[in-house]
């Protein structure tokens, strides 16, 4: 069902479909919503490279809103995990929390969990905001071209056996 809704917006408003199915599928906080597919589907109906920008941009706008829950929740956070948090906040000094942010927007990992991290942690929205960003263009782009060229390579090799 919200498949079908994500394909319908797809088909009525394209690049703008694609954008609006990233930034609502990303603002969603734990509860995954299947806009990868929408990217890499829309990735072989429209350019792939526009659909990874624009589905980068999307996707990084939403996923603010697990940034905000864990600004807005850290006293809650701390309390509840504060051993886990004081572990995090020293791999975000070891490894750079940019870093972190980056992999883990530009790959399928759990990245809610990185946003609210990262809220709760009071990283700065600019750095975090730019790191999630090129994370999920890398991630969109890859969708998109994957959907472009699959799609031609599953047609050469049904065309080829005619």
């Amino acid at each position: 069902m919200v498949f079908g809704f994500f394909n319908a917006l797809l088909k009525a408003y394209g690049y703008l479909g694609v954008f609006i199915v990233s930034l609502l599928g990303s603002s969603t906080v734990i509860l995954p919503l299947p806009s990868f597919a929408i990217i890499f589907a829309a990735g072989v109906l429209l350019n792939p490279f526009l659909i990874g920008l624009i589905g980068g941009i999307g996707s990084s706008i939403g996923e603010t809103t697990a940034y905000a829950v864990g600004f807005g929740g850290e006293k809650i956070i701390e309390k509840k995990w504060k051993k886990y948090l004081a572990k995090s906040e020293k791999l975000f000094e070891k490894y750079g929390g940019f870093f972190i942010i980056t992999v883990f927007a530009a790959t399928p990992l759990p990245y809610d969990v990185i946003g609210i991290l990262s809220g709760s942690l009071k990283y700065p929205f600019k750095k975090f905001f730019t790191a999630t960003l090129i994370g999920k263009l890398i991630q969109s782009l890859i969708l998109s071209y994957a959907g472009f060229y699959s799609i031609n390579w599953i047609l050469d090799v049904f065309t080829s056996f005619s």
